[in-house]
């Protein structure tokens, strides 16, 4: 099912496939994105929708829906897929729940997806703040449905179980790639402790809807991502997304192949229909949190009116 396009040009690790016609997006622009910008603007927010360069950005702005990024822009890992900038944080701002609570209530969401970059640095891995801004979006959005994506707080359970104690409808922990793969596109961070999170994450909060994603496109093969989907289904994930990695900057890892849509129609098939997953998002411009609302949906969450 792997499909390959024609190439152009060269670099000392090969030759590169070019972007294909179906990779093309939107300029970012018009009233409803403007709302969105100017909102993450007056309340000093991050979004990884602009730090992680996210080809939707267009799109789900305009439909006033923002991927908001807490515990600041700096990430304690060196993940070579990402281009969130690494280093040693500054700070640690406990009112900024107060903040992404308030833009939450004035976009009137009925769906809000919640990151953040990793915090090795931190004791409590920032799971304090999340927890906080939970609270603070059920006091002021009572009828919003909370979805988090959060990193693997080094497979602690403390700060997993400080988060699920505020009671997310969706909690998301991205495998990212396949196992084969981890030491090149995640050093630092083990496949098998991802899983884990997502196995605790039910255990710790049985009514927990759980979702993982992975990318496309970095050198895995079709047999590997059909063993990472039944990896992630036999840890209770219920949710599953699958996108084309898009190399974000030159000193990020190359793109080995574009995946044709057709290749991500049939995992959508087989995920839903082979493995019971109760939704998969598949295409190549899906992200994690790409029409999250939707998903939520699909999944049977009870959304705002």
């Amino acid at each position: 099912m792997s499909t390959l396009i024609q190439i152009e040009g060269s670099s000392p690790e090969g030759p590169r496939p070019r972007r294909p016609e179906w990779l093309k997006v939107s300029v970012p622009g018009g009233e409803g994105y403007t709302r969105v910008l100017d909102l993450v603007k007056e309340h000093r927010l991050n979004t990884v929708c602009q730090e992680a360069r996210c080809p939707n950005i267009a799109e789900c702005w305009a439909r006033g829906t923002a991927t908001f990024m807490i515990l600041g822009d700096v990430c304690t890992r060196h993940c070579r897929f990402c281009s969130v900038t690494s280093g040693r944080p500054a700070g640690y701002d406990l009112d900024e729940a107060d903040r992404v609570s308030d833009a939450i209530a004035k976009l009137n969401l009925k769906h809000i997806v919640v990151t953040s970059v990793t915090r090795d640095d931190l004791k409590d891995h920032g799971s304090e703040v999340y927890r906080r801004m939970i609270v603070r979006v059920r006091e002021k959005s009572p009828g919003t449905t909370i979805e988090l994506l959060i990193p693997d707080f080094r497979g602690h359970r403390e700060p997993l179980e400080r988060v699920l104690s505020a009671h997310p409808e969706i909690l998301g922990h991205n495998l990212e790639t396949v196992p084969r793969l981890y030491r090149r596109v995640r050093p630092g961070t083990r496949y098998e402790r991802s899983l884990e999170v997502l196995r605790m994450s039910k255990e710790i909060d049985p009514a927990v809807k759980t979702k993982t994603a992975i990318m496309l496109g970095l050198g895995e093969e079709e047999s590997e991502i059909k063993q990472t989907m039944a990896d992630a289904r036999a840890h209770g994930v219920d949710i599953f997304t699958l996108g084309q990695y898009l190399q974000p900057t030159k000193d990020h890892l190359p793109v080995e192949r574009f995946v044709h849509p057709d290749e991500f129609r049939m995992y959508k098939v087989h995920g839903m229909q082979e493995l019971g997953f109760s939704h998969v998002e598949s295409g190549p411009l899906v992200r994690s949190s790409y029409h999250a609302d939707e998903q939520a949906l699909s999944a049977a969450l009870p959304l705002k009116g």
